[in-house]
């Protein structure tokens, strides 16, 4: 092995992780490879240098300075807006990220709420709190509309584990004409989506946030959805209208919402949202999962070899920057 690294894993940590295990997964799959993790602001500094692959959550101008040969940045997080994406493109630097690891995660999360209103374990909680030992009405699932806004990694872990719970789904994307795994697919469209929304009984929202989708369920949404529907959020929070769903709540417009993500964000301890027993909060947890560095070395440790090989960028899993020649 070389003594100087060619991947590096930087200090910092995501969803209460340590990034040591991170290395270990990837010297794991990458045995011919000098695989280093920096503990410290200094030691980035150091390794990086004549690093050809460095990966952790984030990476600063100041520390891509140092860089020397950096052929890839393979960013820990799905988002990668937080990057200095201009420089790294300016510098030749490819950029990765880790989309699709938090997909079965989120998936059984949305699938969780799906049944914690169908079957209205929400109320169940509630009595038990008050150790009321009083019978309730619960529904079924089966039988309903579920339309998923956003057929990426999420939205096909969804469709997938949707699979034998006899529910019909309805897949909201860009380019309806490539199809999708729901038993119907259609565009973003006004028309098509309120068709859509009038038969939803659960409305699942797991889309990137555009100039597209931001507000794409507000005041007329919430009118189209019929009033014993559920939405649930596990995308961005401004897709959905906060003022719009408040009031839909408010006025039994909708049967409830669960939300991983809000607007704004963190919710504040004095918003009404807080308030609704209908209304389902976690804080951006969704995407939590004890194999986040397994699935992500699986991604790294094959576009390292795909760099080893030369292949081309485009070839590249996860791509995100491709910087030209």
């Amino acid at each position: 092995m070389a003594n100087e690294p060619d991947v590096v894993v930087l200090r910092e940590g995501t969803e209460g992780l340590s990034t040591e295990p991170y290395k270990k997964e990837l010297e794991t799959r990458l045995p011919d490879h000098e695989i280093r993790r920096a503990a410290t602001a200094r030691e980035e500094r150091d390794l990086i240098a004549n690093a050809r692959v460095v990966t952790g959550v984030r990476i600063d101008e100041a520390l891509l300075g140092h860089a020397e040969n950096l052929d890839l940045f393979a960013c820990a997080f799905a988002g990668t807006e937080h990057l200095p994406m201009r420089k790294l493109e300016k510098r030749g630097v490819a950029v990765t990220n880790a989309g699709g690891i938090h997909a079965p995660g989120i998936a059984e999360g949305v699938l969780g709420n799906m049944l914690v209103f169908a079957r209205r374990l929400h109320e169940g909680w509630r009595r038990k709190q008050g150790r009321e030992w009083r019978h309730f009405q619960s529904g079924e699932l089966t039988g309903s509309t579920v339309t998923i806004v956003g057929l990426g990694s999420i939205g096909r872990a969804l469709t997938q584990r949707l699979e034998g719970m006899e529910v019909e789904t309805i897949g909201v994307r860009y380019s309806p004409e490539k199809g999708g795994p729901t038993d119907e697919v259609i565009g973003f469209e006004e028309e098509a989506l309120h068709d859509a929304l009038a038969r939803t009984d659960y409305l699942a929202i797991a889309c990137p946030l555009t100039e597209t989708t931001r507000g794409l369920i507000g005041e007329a949404e919430f009118a189209t959805l019929p009033p014993e529907a559920v939405v649930i959020n596990v995308a961005r929070g401004p897709i959905i209208d906060t003022d719009a769903l408040v009031r839909a709540i408010r006025s039994n417009g909708i049967r409830g919402a669960a939300l991983d993500v809000t607007d704004p964000e963190p919710l504040p301890p004095e918003h009404v949202l807080w308030t609704f027993e209908n209304v389902l909060i976690t804080p951006h947890t969704g995407g939590h999962t004890p194999r986040h560095w397994e699935r992500l070395a699986e991604i790294v440790a094959g576009n390292v070899e795909r760099l080893d090989r030369g292949k081309d960028l485009e070839e590249f899993d996860n791509l995100v920057l491709a910087p030209g020649p």
